[in-house]
């Protein structure tokens, strides 16, 4: 049975630094540490991206991906992807529709966490603890702000989902996928009353189902 290390409050201050986590784990000899986080959670159209990260040198300017601009996420995806081990897992809105948006996320961290090069001896989640992983792990919230290797991951995975979704955007482009990346806003909202949602939306999520109940699936773009 795995059981979780919880680094102490006395230990581990939120505002010590983004490496703070890295660091007092590396003290327990805890090392390699994996970060793992998603991109498109919150979406109704496209996949769910989830990245897990081991960081094998420092990197300046790591942040929550969403907090950063396009230009400045882009160089750092390309900075970890080269300096650091990463695994991305891709989850498609019919994996959603059919396993549940937790469940896919639960799934896809371990499934990221799997496709790292090397073995972590500890595990930090974005967010929510993630029961089956191969090493202890720790839950913290907003790690993406607090702990470099989960910032690092949600930077992957967050690069790698835009960059889907503006492929998508060439292949459906009514619905505005390269500016809103399949969240909602009135403009998709707009795009989905007119022409019902296509192949790439999440059939599960209210704001697609609902105007899957106003305008018959087969009306809608293929």
């Amino acid at each position: 049975m795995t059981v979780a290390f919880r680094p102490r409050p006395s230990v581990v201050r939120r505002d010590s630094g983004l490496y703070a986590y890295e660091r007092a784990l590396a003290r327990r000899g805890l090392t390699p540490i994996a970060g793992v986080d998603e991109a498109g959670r919150g979406a109704c159209a496209g996949p769910l991206v989830v990245a897990a990260v081991v960081l094998r040198k420092q990197i300046d300017g790591l942040g929550d991906s969403k907090l950063l601009s396009p230009a400045v996420r882009e160089r750092l995806y390309e900075r970890i992807v080269e300096v650091a081990d990463v695994g991305v897992v891709v989850i498609p809105p019919a994996e959603i529709d059919a396993r549940g948006l937790h469940k896919s996320n639960v799934s896809g961290m371990r499934r990221a966490v799997a496709r790292l090069t090397c073995d972590p001896e500890y595990i930090l989640t974005d967010g929510f603890p993630v029961p089956g992983l191969p090493a202890p792990s720790l839950a913290v919230w907003k790690g993406d702000q607090v702990a470099a290797c989960v910032a690092a991951a949600s930077i992957v995975a967050k690069v790698t989902r835009d960059r889907m979704m503006v492929d998508l955007d060439g292949e459906f482009p009514v619905y505005g996928f390269a500016e809103h990346k399949g969240y909602v806003t009135p403009g998709h909202r707009r795009a989905l009353e007119t022409h019902g949602p296509c192949s790439h939306h999440r059939y599960s999520f209210v704001t697609v189902a609902r105007e899957m109940g106003e305008n018959e699936m087969g009306a809608g773009v293929a």
